[in-house]
């Protein structure tokens, strides 16, 4: 059996393509994995894409098998999902397992067995590449501490936005908008629970704000939400790009605040009892619910990983969750 596989690199600002590079040889923890999907995330990877991660934080946006280093050529990514083909002496249970592992786009991986989490039958492949997401949606809340009855807004309506509103609308008594410039992603923030509004329509007085559009005119609008002592989440991240934020009238007089979210840590109140594992098999299993279907809007052949990934990161890219398909997982839609 040929021990190459390819992979997507971005090699130039906006310019990817695929390359063949050797497998390691399996260890004996190790499980070499065919991958069905990977998804595109559109935030981060369009600020690979750009060549716009900052030297300060190239050790800390490195995803755990990333190849090369930033700005490029690298190989980047971390929602992939796929059949173990092989396993080593140590891990021969983990053979025909469908799991999902934080791995760059490729066609076959090696990694240890460690690092892939086993998919539930009631999770379909395709959906359960929106666990890393949902992961980073769970960390988000917790930091945002939503309670029972809160009335929340979610600034930014893509992925990251609508699994934080579905989560939120799953907490008994609360009231969640879902601001957004983009009208036609209501029917989606409704099958997730939120109600979308366009910021001009947002209600006043929020409990609490959490904020993903990646823009400074969103966290603006965040912060004017807020009632009075309220914290705004961060969620966004800015590679290199400088943010605006409208900082005047009552931020001071009201005592508002900004607190970043970032899923490289559990927050601290839960950090003794929750690993970053418990929390990645946490949003697996919420995956378990259909509703999530909602967000995966595209496919497309691994084979064109090339074309795909520059146009739906790029300016002007509408997908939600956009997925490469390869041949394992059969024809479109399977």
């Amino acid at each position: 059996m040929s021990r190459t596989a390819r992979a997507f690199w971005t090699t130039a600002p906006g310019t990817g393509e695929l390359r063949e590079e050797e497998l390691p040889v399996l260890g004996v923890s190790d499980v070499e994995v065919t991958a069905e999907f990977s998804a595109i995330s559109r935030g981060t990877e369009a600020l690979v894409l750009a060549g716009a991660v900052p030297p300060s934080q190239h050790d800390v946006m490195r995803a755990p098998y990333q190849s090369g280093e930033f700005p490029f050529p690298v190989k980047y990514g971390y929602l992939s999902v796929g059949t173990v083909t092989a396993a080593g002496g140590r891990v021969p249970e983990m053979l025909g397992r469908r799991v999902f592992c934080p791995h760059p786009h490729q066609d076959r991986y090696v990694v240890p067995a460690s690092a892939v989490l086993a998919v539930p039958a009631a999770v379909p492949a395709a959906r359960a590449v929106l666990a890393g997401m949902l992961e980073t949606a769970v960390n988000g809340v917790w930091d945002a501490q939503v309670g029972v009855g809160d009335r929340v807004s979610v600034v930014g309506a893509g992925v990251l936005g609508m699994l934080v509103a579905a989560l939120a609308a799953r907490v008994p008594g609360t009231d969640v908008e879902l601001v957004e410039v983009r009208a036609d992603r209501a029917r989606v923030a409704a099958a997730l629970g939120g109600r979308l509004v366009a910021p001009d329509d947002a209600r006043r007085e929020r409990d609490v704000v959490l904020h993903t559009s990646g823009t400074g005119a969103g966290l603006s609008t965040g912060l004017a939400l807020l009632g009075d002592e309220g914290v705004l989440t961060e969620l966004s991240w800015y590679g290199d790009r400088p943010v605006e934020v409208h900082l005047g009238e009552g931020f001071h007089s009201r005592r508002l605040a900004v607190r970043a979210s970032q899923v490289g840590r559990v927050p601290p109140s839960r950090a003794p009892r929750w690993t970053p594992r418990r929390r990645l098999a946490l949003a697996m299993q919420l995956l378990a619910d259909d509703a999530f279907d909602v967000l995966l809007d595209g496919e497309s052949d691994f084979e064109d990983a090339a074309r795909v990934v520059p146009a739906v990161v790029g300016p002007g890219g509408a997908a939600l969750c956009h997925r490469l398909r390869s041949p394992a997982a059969g024809a479109p839609g399977a």
